[in-house]
Parts: C-alpha cells; structure tokens; sequence
C-alpha cells in the first residue's frame, strides 16, 4: 500500500476528512465550494465543539496534502484540536478563504497584488513546506531521461510528438527511446502545481511566455486532463507514452519514474530534497511571496515550489472567537516549528532556517481586535 492511500486510510480513521471522500484509487475527491451546503458554510463562523476540542477547517492545494495529513494527525494527537483540510486544489482553497467558509485557504501559488485586492481585508502567506514539481513518464523499462527547460516547452506545447524525437534523443545518449506517441497529462483543476510548473515554462521558452502564459489554469495545447496530482499521476501510470507533471512526493510514492532536468546553471540535477533546499535557500521577501522556479542556485532544482497557508490578518471576522483565533495561529506556529519534523520522511524540505524567521514575524502581525494574537 502506498502513503498516498494509508493517509487516506489514516485520516478517515482520526476523522480529519468526512467518510466517503476518498476514492479507491486514493484521490481525496473533495466537494469544490460550490458544492457546500448552508451547514458546510457556516462551520467555521463559530467555534466547532467535539469531545476531543476544538475542530478547525482548511481547504485547497493537494500538493502538500500527504504531509498536512500527517501534521494535522500529529497536532490532534498532541492538543486534541481536530483539522478538517479538505483537498480540492489551489483555486479552490483561495475561493475557501476568501469566502470566509474556512479558517485557512492553502495554495502552492502565492496571490499577486491584484488577486489580494480582491479580498475585503488583508490576508498574509504563511509557508510550509518546500516541494519538487518532476516530469514523470510512462515507457518501457523507464529509464531515466534527461530533458532541458526548452524540451519539456515543447512536449507540452505538442511540438514534441514522439519519444524518439531527436530533441530527446540526443541528450539521452544511450537510452533506446521508442516510436511512440507523447500523451500529455496536465491538471484539469485550478492548480498552484500547474501555476508554478507553467512559471517555470515561461521562464525558459519565450514561446510559451508569448502563447500560453502562466496561471492556476492555462489552455493547454494538447493532452488530458486530469484533476489533482493524483489524478495527473494516474494517467501516466495507466498510460503508455505518457507524460505528465506532478509534486515529487507523489511520484515516489506511485512509483513513477521522473526527469533529470537542466538547471539554469547549466547543471542536471535530479530532484531531490536536497537540490529542492537549495533553490529555495535564499533571501525572502518579508511577505515570503517568491518564485523560486527556474532559480539561480548552481545546484538548486530548477521547478521547485513553496506551498502556503493563507489566513486573514485580522481575525475578528464573521462571528468568530479569540478562542478560534488564537487556536488557529497556535496551529499555524506548530506547522512552521514543531511540524516540520515530519517533512523529510514524506519527501518534501523543511523550510530553511531564514524563512523560519520570516514566518514568525508574520504569524506576530495576526490580530483579534487588533491586538497582536501572539507575542
């Protein structure tokens, strides 16, 4: 059994999900938020009362839903606090929190300036975890490829058509590579994985810049769409010529092969928690809110990606107690601090040590009343 389906399993049983979200496959299929009743949407107004606590509730980015699965355990374990985060993908999540129907939005794309307009009050960013986006595949035997930043363009483009394209080919020096047709799988959801993996498209192809551009959702050329990582991921392993992106963890735990790819060093680097420490060990912005595809680090992986928390800054809103609120930055602190712990064993990066920092100054800004929540 892979960790995708026993956090499933794992979950179900701390009753951190509601029962029958989870398919067979073990894709968290979770209700989008149009899809939540009256009930659904007034949970987080007030505190939620149970035997064990408090219950607090998150939505959005399935990126780091195998390590929140067991953070969220972890944390119910160790204060009795329950944290229902429902897996439905970045937009989702943004939407969620935004709509004030959750106590936190997640997404692997930080909101620029003019999607934080859009909110009627100040929201902050709080990182988690640094993740790996891999272009994995389905062929015979499958090896393990090389592909620069302008090959993976144009397969996704439809430009690259067959496997033993000589693009291809030739910077896989002695890897017998197949006639066969190139299958694209991308996400068909609102994706922070596709924003950042899109991000770092547009950073090496101008084409793909001037054409497709970047966001949660884009037109793809070609391909299937399949939504969530793990749906991505089951295309590819149930498709032959297949060729898809997804976060790293979930491509080591399906095991799918994935890319070697160029980095703008001119390096090839396999993806790793290392080579993902590394490009995102850098000077922050004080809002953490960065790129870090296609970095400068000479040994960096060059598609790596934070993944957020998103809360309002101020917390007195709809209803809500200072309980609520304080129980939510104990839980954001925790994640950022203690949490970490878990990162490496699941196959994501701990946040460097500098943005640690950075996040401790943030979670001291969210105010109840205006006054500071955490000192």
């Amino acid at each position: 059994m892979n960790r995708i389906k026993l956090f499933v399993e794992l979950v179900l049983v701390a009753g951190l999900i509601a029962p029958g979200l989870a398919t067979a496959g073990g894709q968290n299929e979770q209700p989008m938020p149009s899809q939540m009743n009256a009930t659904d949407a007034a949970r987080p107004a007030a505190a939620t009362s149970s035997a064990a606590g408090t219950e607090l509730m998150g939505a959005g980015a399935s990126f780091p839903y195998p390590i929140y699965s067991k953070m969220f355990d972890e944390y119910n374990k160790a204060t009795g606090v329950k944290v229902n985060y429902q897996s439905i993908g970045s937009s989702g999540g943004v939407k969620n929190i935004k709509d004030k129907v959750v106590d936190f939005g997640a997404s692997d794309a930080f909101l620029n300036d003019e999607a934080m307009k859009q909110f009627d009050a100040p929201i902050v960013h709080i990182p988690t975890v640094l993740g790996s986006i891999v272009v994995t595949y389905n062929l015979p035997g499958n090896p393990t490829l090389k592909l620069t930043g302008t090959v993976i363009a144009d397969i996704f483009m439809g430009k690259i058509t067959k496997w033993n394209d000589p693009a291809i080919t030739g910077i896989n020096s002695g890897v017998s590579l197949p006639a066969t047709d190139i299958i694209v799988a991308h996400r068909s959801d609102g994706s922070g994985t596709t924003n950042n993996f899109t991000a770092y498209l547009a950073r090496v192809s101008t084409e793909w810049k001037d054409k497709i551009g970047t966001a949660n959702s884009v037109n793809w050329p070609v391909g299937l769409g399949g939504a969530q990582n793990t749906g991505v991921a089951g295309i590819v392993k149930s498709t032959p010529g297949a060729v898809g992106y997804v976060e790293l963890a979930y491509a080591i735990q399906n095991d799918l092969p994935y890319a070697t790819v160029q980095n703008k060093a001119g390096n090839w680097i396999v993806p790793s928690l290392k080579s993902t420490s590394l490009a995102g060990d850098m000077q922050l912005p004080a809002d953490t809110r960065v790129i870090l595809a296609n970095t400068e680090a000479t040994n960096g992986y060059p598609i790596s990606t934070m993944t957020w928390l998103v809360v309002y800054k101020e917390q007195n809103y709809g209803g809500r107690s200072a309980a609520r609120a304080g129980e939510l930055v104990k839980l954001l602190w925790w994640v950022t601090h203690e949490g970490q712990q878990y990162a490496e064993s699941l196959d994501y990066a701990p946040l460097p040590a500098a943005a640690v920092k950075d996040v401790e100054t943030i979670l001291k800004s969210i105010t109840f009343n205006g006054k500071p929540i955490r000192r």
